[in-house]
């Protein structure tokens, strides 16, 4: 070979060592966008973890589920966001024209009757729970089912997130849909007419601990932070159905830097951040390898209900307009 085939092929060699070594170098030093619906205590918990365990740094912007679709859906022609953390796994199916399927590492490991889609990956196992300050109602006189929140003597008294904006308020309505069959919006609508609305699932357990509503539905880790921090709440894991369902995590794509998104969602399902999440914020783990939270029951012993979805049921946007006629919205 002659010296100058060696020099182009030399030449050529560092010109490809140095575009992979861009490529590393960008996904370093751009952050990752990510867009979430956890309540700030989470986020300010979790990613200063990531931040510290990756070398990487993230970009959070932190809005309802709903909102995180609408704005995931607008940008798709352009997407501004690497990753969707967070949000439930029924709207990420709805979303999976504008993610990226990826199987993040120890995919093994993660409870496989929670895989529902291969756009998005389950991230923790989400419990529906009524709240109860038993300052205001003792634990022995609060509803103990679906059934019992229909009663108009709890009028004024159930907190709920709104389901246009919150993915879990949207599931719950599911669950009652499930539960009640032919009977589920007759029910749902008696239960709606009790409802004080809140734009989170994260402010119905402030409400109940605060005594604005004595009762609210929510994520069994949010009144558990309450619990945990000594307000008089208890939770309440309805007999006629505990509703269970994964919320997700995924990747967007075309997102401006998929390779810090890819690494969030190794990390996001990494056996360290799952412990993290049932130790210290009391959500349980998609994880086969992790077990749930100290003092919560096992969900063998609860009645959990699987759940119709948006689709069997008519659609998210048939659902919502159900939603406004039942809450006056």
């Amino acid at each position: 070979m002659d010296i100058r085939k060696r020099t182009l092929l030399a030449a050529a060699a560092l010109l490809a060592a140095g575009v992979a070594f861009t490529g590393v170098a960008t996904a370093q030093q751009k952050p990752v966008v990510i867009y979430t619906a956890h309540i700030s205590a989470i986020v300010d918990k979790l990613i200063p973890a990531f931040e510290k365990e990756t070398g990487l740094k993230a970009e959070v912007v932190k809005l309802g589920s709903g909102d995180v679709a609408k704005r995931a859906k607008a940008e798709a022609g352009k997407p501004a966001a690497d990753v969707i953390w967070s949000i439930s796994g029924s709207v990420l199916t709805e979303l999976a024209p504008i993610l990226e399927p990826y199987a993040p590492k120890d995919f093994d490991k993660i409870n496989k009757n929670l895989v529902g889609s291969p756009a998005w990956t389950p991230y923790t196992s989400v419990v529906y729970v009524l709240a109860v300050n038993t300052s205001m109602t003792p634990l022995k006189d609060a509803p103990k089912s679906w059934a019992d929140l229909a009663d108009s003597k709890w009028k004024g008294q159930i907190a709920s997130a709104r389901a246009d904006n919150s993915g879990s308020a949207l599931q719950q309505m599911q669950g009652v849909l499930t539960i009640f069959g032919d009977d589920g919006w007759n029910k749902y609508n008696q239960i709606a007419k009790n409802f004080v609305l809140t734009d989170s699932s994260g402010a119905v357990s402030r409400y109940v601990a605060d005594g604005e509503t004595s009762l609210g539905l929510t994520l069994e880790d949010n009144a558990l932070q309450y619990v945990s921090g000594g307000a008089p709440v208890s939770i309440v894991h309805l007999t006629d159905g505990t509703v269970l369902s994964p919320d997700g995590v995924a990747l967007v794509k075309g997102g401006p830097n998929a390779e810090g998104g890819k690494r969030f969602l190794d990390w996001a399902l990494s056996k360290t951040t799952q412990e993290t999440l049932v130790k210290e914020i009391g959500r349980r783990s998609v994880r086969t390898d992790v077990n749930g939270p100290a003092g919560l029951p096992n969900l063998t012993d609860l009645k959990i209900v699987s759940l119709r979805t948006i689709a069997d049921l008519g659609g998210q946007e048939a659902l919502l307009t159900k939603w406004r006629t039942a809450t006056g919205q």
